[in-house]
């Protein structure tokens, strides 16, 4: 019996995971080849700032709407907050919804 959670496996008779508490199964499913499940996606700039809490405010605006981004320096941005500023990278698809959303920022 396996774990589907943590991937553990357990003695005949347990059928429950201890640590995950989840169900056990009797055969994990085969994992996707992760060379044929990975796929291009293009990203694009939305915005740039330097602003600590407009990046935190945007963070929460995006997640909430289930954007899909990165912010591109967002960690050198701590060390070096006025040099490099923090860019706003969005999946092209989702510019125009993203620009709609921060158009107080933008």
């Amino acid at each position: 019996m396996w774990c589907p959670k943590c991937k553990s496996e357990y003695i005949a008779g347990i059928i429950e995971c201890p640590e995950c508490e989840v169900p056990l199964v009797y055969e994990l499913p085969i994992e996707p080849d992760i060379k044929t499940s990975v796929s291009y996606v293009e990203y694009q700039e939305v915005l740039y700032t330097h602003n600590q809490g407009d990046i935190a405010v945007i963070k929460s605006i995006l997640d909430s709407a289930g954007i899909v981004y990165y912010l591109k320096g967002e960690r050198t941005s701590v060390s070096r907050p006025w040099a490099d500023p923090v860019i706003l990278m969005v999946i092209k698809d989702q510019v125009e919804t993203t620009k709609e959303l921060l158009k107080d920022f933008i």
